[in-house]
C-alpha cells in the first residue's frame, strides 16, 4: 500500500504546485482583462477583486491527471472512460464559468450549461447504474433514471459549492475538506475490500485536494483574487464526479462478497452510503443559509431571490467574528460533519465516535459565543505565527511621534488613488473612492 501512497501524494502535490504557480500570471489577466466587477452590496471585501481563478485551477486538474496517467498504479483508472468523461464535463463547465467571470451570463443559460456539462458525462459512461437503498437493497435504474438521478446530483453540488463561496478561502477550503473525507472512504473501498470500481473516485478527490490546496494562498484574507464562478462550479463538479463514482459504480453485492458474512456485509454496505450524504457536508451549510434566507425575506415581504447582508457569513461577522475567524468556524463545522460521516462509516458500533462528534459540537458552541477572543501563541512559538496572535509588550509611544504618523497617514488618504496596474500593484488609498471618482468624471 505503499506505493500507492506514495502515487496519490505525487499527484496531489503536482496538481497544487501548478495551480498555486498558475495563479499569479492568471490574476495579471484577469486586471488587464477587466475581469474586476464593481463591489455590490452585500459583498464583503472593499476592494474590486480580479476573478478567474478558475482557469488555474483548470490548469492544476490537467496537470494532475496527465501525471497520474503516466503512474503504476494509477494509470489502470485510465483504461476506463471516467477520467475523459470528467475532463470533458470540467472543460465545458470551465469554459461558461469564464465567460461569466468576464461578461457575465443569465442564470438560466448557466443552469442549462451546467445540464449539458453533466449530461455529456453521462454520455461518455459516469453514470449512476444502481443506488443502495436501506431496508430494501440494491436498485438497479433505467438509463433515463440514471441520466436524470446524475444530472440533478451534479447540479446540485454544483450551486451548492458556488452558493457557499461568499467569503476569502471558504469555498476552496470546505470543499478541500470534503475532499479529504472523500478520499478516505474511496481509498478503503479499493485497498481495503479489493475493488477496483472505486479507484476513479480516489484520483477525483486527491486532485481536488490539489486544486483548492494551491488555490488557497492566493485565496485567503485578504484574497488576492477570486476563483469566481468559473472555479466554484469546476471544484462542484469535479466533487460531484467523485460520488457518481463512487454510488453508480460501486457493486454493492460485489461489496457483500468481498466483506464475507452476513453481518459484516451489512456493516460494509455503510461507507456504500456514505456517498449519497457526503456531498451534504458541502450542502449543509449553504443550504440552511438559503432556508433561513428564504424565510428572512418572505416576512419582511421582499422577494426571495432579493439580495441582501443577512447571510451565514454576514450575521458571523456582525456579532464580532474577524474574517479570519468566521471561515475558520466553518471549515470546523464541515470537517466535524465530513469525518463524522467517514468515521461512522468504519465502525458505525461505537458510542466513541458519536460522543466525539458531540463534545466537537459544544466545543463549536463555545467558539461562537466567544468572538472577542483572540488567541495567543506561546513565546517560544512566536515566530511562527503572524504578528497578531504574538504577545507584543505595549510600547511607551511618544506623543511628538504619534502625532507625525497621524499627519503622515492623513497626507497618504488625500493622495490622487491609483488603479491597479497589469502588474497587480493595489491602488493607494480606498479603491472604491477612486472608482466613483472616475465614474463622476466620466458624467461629466
Amino acid at each position: 500500500m505503499g506505493q500507492p501512497v506514495r502515487e496519490y501524494l505525487l499527484t496531489l502535490c503536482v496538481t497544487a504546485a501548478v495551480t498555486y504557480l498558475l495563479t499569479g500570471p492568471v490574476r495579471k489577466f484577469a486586471i488587464a482583462a477587466g475581469a474586476m466587477p464593481e463591489i455590490r452590496a452585500r459583498d464583503v471585501h472593499r476592494e474590486p477583486t480580479p476573478r478567474l481563478g478558475g482557469i488555474a485551477m483548470f490548469g492544476g486538474l490537467c496537470a494532475g491527471l496527465l501525471v497520474a496517467s503516466h503512474l503504476t498504479n494509477l494509470k489502470s483508472v485510465f483504461e476506463t472512460n471516467e477520467p475523459r468523461a470528467l475532463l470533458s464535463g470540467a472543460a465545458l463547465i470551465w469554459i461558461l464559468g469564464v465567460l461569466d467571470d468576464k461578461w457575465g451570463v443569465d442564470a438560466l443559460v448557466k443552469l442549462g450549461g451546467q445540464m449539458i456539462a453533466a449530461g455529456v458525462m453521462v454520455l461518455q459512461g459516469l453514470t449512476i447504474l444502481w443506488i443502495p437503498i436501506p431496508g430494501v437493497g440494491t436498485v438497479s435504474l433505467t438509463p433515463m433514471q440514471g441520466t436524470l438521478l446524475t444530472v440533478a446530483l451534479v447540479v446540485i453540488t454544483i450551486n451548492a459549492v458556488n452558493f457557499v463561496d461568499g467569503l476569502d478561502g471558504l469555498a476552496s477550503g470546505m470543499v478541500c475538506i470534503a475532499a479529504a473525507a472523500f478520499f478516505m472512504y474511496a481509498y478503503r473501498m479499493w485497498f481495503g475490500y479489493g475493488i477496483e470500481a472505486a479507484a476513479p473516485a480516489t484520483l477525483f478527490s486527491v486532485v481536488l485536494m490539489g486544486m483548492c490546496l494551491g488555490f488557497l494562498p492566493h485565496n485567503m484574507h485578504p484574497a488576492r483574487i477570486f476563483m469566481g464562478d468559473s472555479g466554484s462550479m469546476l471544484i462542484g463538479l469535479v466533487m460531484a464526479a467523485g460520488a457518481v463514482s463512487v454510488t453508480g459504480q460501486v457493486d454493492p453485492d460485489l461489496l457483500n462478497v468481498k466483506a464475507g458474512g452476513l453481518r459484516e456485509a451489512t456493516h460494509a454496505m455503510v461507507p456504500v452510503y456514505i456517498p449519497l450524504l457526503l456531498p451534504l457536508t458541502v450542502i449543509a451549510v449553504p443550504v440552511a443559509d438559503l432556508i433561513l434566507a428564504i424565510v428572512r425575506r418572505t416576512w419582511k415581504g421582499q422577494s426571495p431571490f432579493a439580495a441582501d447582508r443577512g447571510h451565514l457569513h454576514h450575521r458571523l461577522l456582525e456579532i464580532g467574528h474577524s474574517h479570519s475567524r468566521a471561515v475558520l468556524i466553518m471549515y470546523f463545522w464541515s470537517a466535524l460533519i465530513a469525518f463524522g460521516a467517514v468515521a461512522y462509516s468504519a465502525n458505525n458500533a461505537s458510542m466513541w465516535i458519536v460522543l466525539g462528534i458531540v463534545l466537537l459540537s459544544a466545543v463549536g458552541l463555545v467558539l461562537l459565543l466567544l468572538p472577542r477572543f483572540t488567541p495567543r501563541a506561546p513565546r517560544w512559538a512566536e515566530r511562527m505565527v503572524p504578528p497578531r496572535y504574538r504577545r507584543l509588550a505595549r510600547a511607551v509611544v511618544d506623543p511628538a511621534g504619534a502625532a507625525a504618523e497621524a499627519a503622515a497617514a492623513a497626507a497618504a488618504e488625500e493622495r490622487e488613488p491609483v488603479p491597479a496596474g497589469i502588474n497587480g500593484a493595489t491602488a493607494i488609498g480606498d479603491r472604491s473612492r477612486f472608482v466613483d471618482r472616475r465614474r463622476a468624471g466620466s458624467h461629466h
